[in-house]
């Protein structure tokens, strides 16, 4: 097995929390061998982010694959850029709060996820990446999801624990979106 995902958006998305996440997760509690490759615009906060995750059972060749298994989108400019980097029968995952244009290809799963939405639903727009690693994750279930919820606790929550609730939270409600379109 070897999955490689893109996640992309502006800076202060937590894009890079969604790959630290994936990446902590399967190097702490699995025997995969992983690639995680952040990759910045000029300007951190507010400039275009995207990181690279690979997780296989094998060495991997190259950090940075050509075609990719998924994508995640969080802003539209990412999802012009990055959309032809899925292959075909890939999944695309969209913030469909701030997303409003279709994707043009349709040899791809398209997973919409009203993230934004969700996160103001529980009070803190802060928390939509964590909606979007929630369904990553519901759908495709590529890691255990308490096993994700328990690296979020150490590595967000070690210096504000307060939040891990509200982590929480947005992480399962981002997994039940997930499962929901993964079973239609």
């Amino acid at each position: 097995m070897e999955r490689s995902v893109l996640i992309g958006g502006f800076g202060g998305q937590g894009v890079m929390v969604i790959g630290q996440l994936l990446s902590y997760t399967a190097c702490e509690t699995t025997d995969k061998y992983i690639v995680y490759f952040p990759s910045y615009g000029s300007e951190q906060r507010g400039g275009t982010a995207n990181c690279y995750v690979t997780i296989s059972d094998k060495p991997i060749g190259g950090p940075v694959k050509q075609r990719l298994d998924d994508v995640i989108v969080l802003n539209e400019p990412s999802l012009v850029k990055f959309e032809p980097r899925v292959k075909t029968g890939g999944l695309l995952f969209m913030n469909s709060s701030l997303i409003s244009a279709a994707p043009v290809r349709d040899d791809i799963r398209v997973i919409q996820v009203p993230a934004g939405e969700i996160a103001d639903e529980l009070g803190n727009a802060k928390v939509a990446n964590l909606v979007m690693t929630g369904a990553y994750i519901g759908y495709t279930e590529m890691l255990p999801a308490e096993n994700v919820l328990a690296t979020a606790r150490k590595k967000l929550g070690a210096k504000r624990p307060w939040l891990n609730e509200l982590n929480e939270k947005a992480f399962y409600r981002g997994m039940e979106a997930g499962k929901a379109v993964r079973n239609t």
